[in-house]
């Protein structure tokens, strides 16, 4: 199955190592990282080995600029643990934000799954300290939920969250 989704301004494929240099320049800011689950990346063989890390499962997209080629962010669309809904996760270089770039990304990683994979059911969530990202969940077509939370992986912050749930037919 291709992993290559095609938008008006944005090329989504899988990440790759010649990517990392892109990638550590959001993943190493404190501001992008605010709310997310992951700790600051310090260096670029961190990101190299994240990069590494990924499974084909995990779905795991890089959103590149058509015009340039240039990895502004990434984003996944993955089954969860706990349910068969897949949860949708983005995140994006700051110099970016504000432009449509993360809910164009975000709709077609939706539609790859639901053609691709026949995925009817999503979730997302956001801290509700991040309301843009809230923002994007929304003209997604997801449907608020309830509240809850979300951590850190490594346990160390775990902020009050917004939940949200999408089905498709």
């Amino acid at each position: 199955m291709e992993k290559i989704i095609r938008t008006e301004r944005l090329l989504l494929r899988p990440l790759v190592q010649s990517d990392a240099e892109d990638v550590f320049e959001w993943v190493s800011d404190p501001v992008v990282n605010r709310y997310l689950p992951y700790s600051l990346y310090k260096n670029i063989p961190q990101v190299e080995a994240w990069i590494a890390s990924l499974k084909d499962e995990e779905n795991v997209f890089a959103f590149c600029l058509k015009d340039t080629g240039k990895v502004i962010g990434s984003g996944d669309v993955s089954q969860n643990r706990t349910d068969s809904a897949y949860g949708l996760g983005y995140n994006l270089n700051r110099a970016y934000w504000g432009k449509g770039y993360a809910t164009e990304a975000a709709k077609a990683m939706i539609q790859w799954a639901y053609t691709s994979l026949g995925v009817r059911d999503f979730t997302a969530q956001h801290a509700n300290a991040n309301p843009a990202s809230g923002n994007v969940i929304r003209k997604c077509g997801f449907q608020f939920d309830h509240y809850g939370q979300c951590s850190r992986f490594d346990g160390s912050e775990t902020f009050e969250a917004s939940c949200y749930t999408l089905h498709l037919l």
